[in-house]
């Protein structure tokens, strides 16, 4: 059989239905790869998956990219013979492939390690300073960049400055780990640095100066702006679409909006309710919800438009990925996301120190 011209037109062909799991199919998978775990135990594999994100089969690494590429073709179109999958798009350095195909081998990833320095149990996660009339820890007594965290929360909750909910906060826990792994100097190629990677542009919109683009209490204070930012656009329309939804859904919604809202812009998640074309899919979860899960509606919503809007797996790799950080912190067992009955430490200097 020859393969179909285009990988965007296998989604966009699948039913809103077929969208039903495929959360949960693609966490799966993303869990694997960051914890090196199921099919991903070792790494010099690639893993294959439909377009409602089910695993298929996964293939060792050839010696090269060039091979490797050729192999995973050679799988996509055996396995269109054998009935496994409905058509196969050949895959190159330049176009994703049919079914798809993601790389066990994550170099960059030590997701044990991002979360010791999130709860300042390795060294580098523990600071204390003071940014914009917040003070944490001493010189004497460093707390957590969860500390840190709860305590810039309430600070701005306190003077109005904020009106997200507490519950988020696990969220951006989450980003915060899959960001930077909690590495204060981490840098990208696209220029944005610190523990939130924000670039120099917001940044320079949370009136943060130059010289203290890394310093993390800042980098918190304007992850929280931008969250705030984001929630205030997108609150709306959100209402407007999937207001009808159960309470415990709605939430749940809502803060898998806010993290692809984070990771792809603002704008861009707001078109995907409101914009004539690229909002059916919404609608037609939102007449639905009964048969799909939060999560199913959220990647539904992407996976309905991949390859639009500036749109691609990134967007759902980052969602998952926060997710699943999330509930590595929850399953630590020491209340990490419990943060509502989290105490502060008391302190009261104006030390500063490393940020």
């Amino acid at each position: 059989m020859l393969p179909q011209l285009n990988w965007a037109e296998v989604v966009r062909d699948k039913p809103y239905a077929e969208s039903q799991g495929v959360y949960d199919n693609v966490v799966t998978v993303r869990r694997w790869i960051l914890t090196r775990s199921g099919h991903c135990t070792l790494g010099n594999r690639h893993v294959l998956f439909d377009r409602r994100g089910t695993f298929l089969t996964y293939i060792d690494d050839a010696i090269d990219s060039f091979e490797t590429q050729l192999r995973l073709n050679a799988t996509r179109q055996d396995m269109v013979r054998e009935g496994r999958v409905h058509a196969w798009v050949e895959g190159n350095a330049s176009t994703f492939g049919y079914p798809f195909a993601i790389r066990c081998h994550q170099p960059n990833v030590d997701l044990p390690l991002a979360i010791q320095r999130y709860l300042g149990e390795h060294p580098d996660g523990r600071l204390n300073g003071t940014w914009d009339g917040i003070t944490v820890g001493t010189a004497k007594k460093p707390v957590s960049i969860h500390d840190t965290l709860y305590a810039v929360y309430q600070r701005r909750a306190q003077q109005k400055r904020i009106s997200l909910p507490i519950n988020l906060l696990p969220d951006l826990a989450g980003i915060l780990i899959i960001e930077s792994g909690g590495v204060r100097e981490a840098k990208s190629k696209a220029k944005a640095r610190g523990i939130l990677q924000l670039t120099p542009v917001v940044l320079k919109d949370c009136g943060v100066p130059a010289n203290k683009h890394l310093h993390r209490i800042a980098q918190i204070d304007c992850a929280l702006w931008l969250f705030e930012r984001n929630h205030r656009m997108l609150q709306a329309p959100f209402l407007a679409r999937f207001g009808h939804l159960p309470v415990d859904k709605r939430e749940q919604l809502y803060r898998l909006i806010l993290i692809q809202a984070y990771h792809g812009g603002p704008g861009r998640v707001r078109s995907l309710m409101v914009d004539e074309e690229y909002s059916k899919p919404a609608q037609y979860f939102a007449d639905n919800h009964e048969r799909f899960s939060a999560g199913d509606i959220s990647f539904g919503m992407v996976f309905h438009n991949l390859g639009r809007n500036r749109l691609g797996f990134a967007s759902l790799y980052y969602t998952a990925d926060t997710r699943i950080a999330a509930q590595l912190l929850e399953a630590r067992g020491n209340n990490s996301l419990a943060l509502e009955n989290q105490k502060l430490p008391t302190n009261a200097s104006t030390t500063s120190a490393v940020f």
